[in-house]
């Protein structure tokens, strides 16, 4: 279609589907800089740490990202990201 590469790239049919490709690739992005955080407050400290901000890098990538496999009728990723706010929300 008129889409071209972007459709074949991104899998996607729709213009709004740039939209919901760009919501997962930030939730991943959130979700794998809370380790960039976890790393530098961890070196800050000399021992390894874990700081609030990475519990909540945690939640709000995976909630970005469960939207985005529920978007994409992606059972794996549904499960993979559900099953870890449970953790998320009791570290906070």
């Amino acid at each position: 279609g008129n889409m071209g590469w972007l459709s074949l790239v991104f899998n996607i049919t729709t213009p709004w589907g740039i939209a919901w490709v760009l919501l997962g690739l930030g939730g991943q992005l959130l979700f794998t800089g809370r380790m960039l955080v976890q790393w530098i407050a961890s070196e800050k400290s000399r021992r390894s740490v874990v700081p609030v901000s990475f519990w909540w890098m945690s939640l709000i990538g995976a909630t970005m990202l469960l939207v985005y496999f529920i978007w994409r009728r992606d059972i794996v990723g549904i499960v993979g990201q559900a099953t870890g706010w449970i953790i998320y929300i009791r570290n906070l």
